[in-house]
C-alpha cells in the first residue's frame, strides 16, 4: 500500500491570428486577442473556479489533502488580462499551505530541445513568478509537455532542483514499475518521479468513454482499484483542464474529485507532495537518452517535431534568438517567446493519434498546413521587425518568404 501524488499542469496558449502573407511588414498583431479572452473564460467558468472552489472545500475538509500544480507564464498572464478573479484563487489555495507549486519554462517551450540558454532564461522566469504569486521556492522540476532526458536531469540538478518528473512510459521502464522512486543515471542526488500514466488516464481521457470497460469510474471504484498497489507513490499526473473542460460537469468529474479523499482514506491511503519524495532512496537508475514526453501512444517527441513542417519553424525560430535579444525590444522579445510555446508546433502535427481530440481542444487552425503558413508569416513579420526593415513592405517580406 501506499500513498498518492496529485499533480495538474495548468497552460493556455497565446493563440495566432490567421495571419496571411500581406500582413507581413504591416501587421505587428500576432495574437488573436478575441479567441484568447473567449477561451480562458470559458475555461475559467468551466475548469478553473469550480475546480479550485472543490479544492479548497478538500483542503478543509481533509487535513491531510496535499497537490501540486505547475502553471505556465502564458497561463498566468492571460488570468491577469481575462480572468483575475482565477488567480485570486490560485494565491488563496497557496494560502491554505496545502498546495505545492513546480517550476517549468515560463512560455512552455521545448527551449531545452533547441537552445539550452533560452532554456534557463525561460526556467528562471518562471522561478520569479512562483515566487511573486506564491511565495514559494521549488525544489521540484517539470518540463514542458514532460519531456524528459538524461542530459535534463543533469542540467535542472545543477539549478539545484531535487526532483523531476517524467512520463512512466513502458517503453523506458520495461518491467519496472512506475511507482517508485528513481535515480536519473547521470546525477547525484536528483528524484526521477514517474508519472502512472494508465491510471491517470483513467480520468483525464478515459473518464466518460463509455466504451471502456472501467465506465462508470465512481470515486469508490477507483479507490479499489489503487488499494492494493505497493511502491513509494502513485503518482496522478494530468492538465487541470480535466475536470470540467476535457471531462464535463455532467459526466461527474467534480463529483468524482470531491469524493475520492474520502474513498481513499477508507483504503488507508493518503496524500503527499512530489518535494517530500525526495528523501526516499531510490528503488534504482534509469537511463533514459531520447527524449520522452507524456504525448499520445508513442510518448516521444514527434508531437511537435515530428515533420518538415515543425522542424523548419523550430529551427528558423530559434535562429532569431540572439538578433532579437540583441534588438532590447521588449515588445519584439515577448512576442519571440510566446511563438516558442509547444501548442504552435503541436497544431503543426500531421499524424494520427488516439487522444488527439483532447489535445486540439480550441486549435485555432483549420489544418496543420495552415498553421504551418500562419507561424512562418509571423516569422518573416519579426525578421523584418528585427531587421528594422517594416518599411519595405509586401515585396521584401514576399522575396524573403520565397527564399527561405
Amino acid at each position: 500500500m501506499t500513498n498518492v501524488c496529485l499533480y495538474f499542469q495548468v497552460h493556455q496558449p497565446f493563440r495566432m491570428r490567421k495571419y496571411n502573407v500581406f500582413d507581413i511588414g504591416h501587421n505587428n498583431q500576432y495574437f488573436d486577442d478575441q479567441k484568447n479572452k473567449e477561451v480562458m473564460q470559458k475555461v475559467a467558468k468551466k475548469c478553473y473556479l469550480p475546480a479550485n472552489r472543490i479544492l479548497r472545500n478538500l483542503i478543509a475538509k481533509h487535513d491531510d489533502f496535499k497537490v501540486a500544480f505547475s502553471i505556465t507564464g502564458m497561463a498566468f498572464e492571460q488570468f491577469q488580462q481575462y480572468a483575475p478573479a482565477v488567480l485570486d484563487s490560485f494565491e488563496e489555495l497557496a494560502a491554505t499551505g496545502a498546495v505545492e507549486f513546480l517550476n517549468e519554462t515560463y512560455h512552455h517551450s521545448l527551449a531545452f530541445l533547441h537552445n539550452k540558454d533560452e532554456f534557463l532564461d525561460q526556467v528562471r522566469m518562471h522561478q520569479r513568478l512562483i515566487k511573486e504569486h506564491f511565495k514559494q521556492k521549488p525544489v521540484v522540476f517539470r518540463n514542458t509537455e514532460l519531456v524528459y532526458n538524461n542530459h535534463l536531469a543533469k542540467t535542472v540538478e545543477d539549478l539545484g532542483y531535487k526532483a523531476i518528473l517524467a512520463e512512466g512510459a513502458d517503453h523506458i521502464l520495461g518491467w519496472k514499475s512506475p511507482n517508485y522512486v528513481y535515480k536519473p543515471k547521470t546525477t547525484k542526488r536528483m528524484r526521477l518521479l514517474l508519472k502512472n500514466y494508465k491510471l491517470s488516464d483513467d480520468i483525464a481521457f478515459r473518464f466518460s468513454d463509455k466504451s471502456w470497460s472501467g465506465y462508470p469510474v465512481t470515486a469508490k471504484k477507483y479507490a479499489d482499484w489503487l488499494a492494493p498497489i505497493l511502491g513509494d507513490s502513485i503518482n496522478l499526473f494530468m492538465d487541470y483542464e480535466t475536470f470540467g473542460e476535457h471531462q464535463w460537469e455532467d459526466k461527474g468529474i467534480f463529483k468524482f474529485l470531491e469524493h475520492l479523499p474520502a474513498e481513499l482514506k477508507k483504503k488507508g491511503l493518503s496524500f503527499h507532495w512530489p518535494s517530500e519524495l525526495v528523501k526516499l532512496e531510490p528503488k534504482s537508475e534509469l537511463d533514459i537518452h531520447h527524449p520522452v514526453s507524456w504525448a499520445d501512444i508513442e510518448r516521444d517527441v514527434s508531437a511537435w517535431l515530428g515533420n518538415r513542417m515543425q522542424n523548419a519553424a523550430a529551427e528558423r525560430l530559434y535562429s532569431l534568438r540572439k538578433d532579437v535579444l540583441a534588438s532590447k525590444d521588449a515588445e519584439l522579445i515577448d512576442a519571440w517567446r510566446k511563438l516558442s510555446t509547444s501548442d504552435h508546433f503541436y497544431y503543426m502535427c500531421t499524424k494520427w493519434f488516439n487522444d488527439g481530440d483532447v489535445h486540439k481542444y480550441f486549435n485555432p487552425h483549420d489544418s496543420p498546413y495552415e498553421a504551418f503558413i500562419a507561424y512562418m508569416n509571423i516569422l518573416n513579420d519579426l525578421i523584418l521587425r528585427v531587421k528594422g526593415e517594416e518599411q519595405r513592405g509586401v515585396g521584401a517580406a514576399l522575396k524573403r518568404w520565397i527564399s527561405a
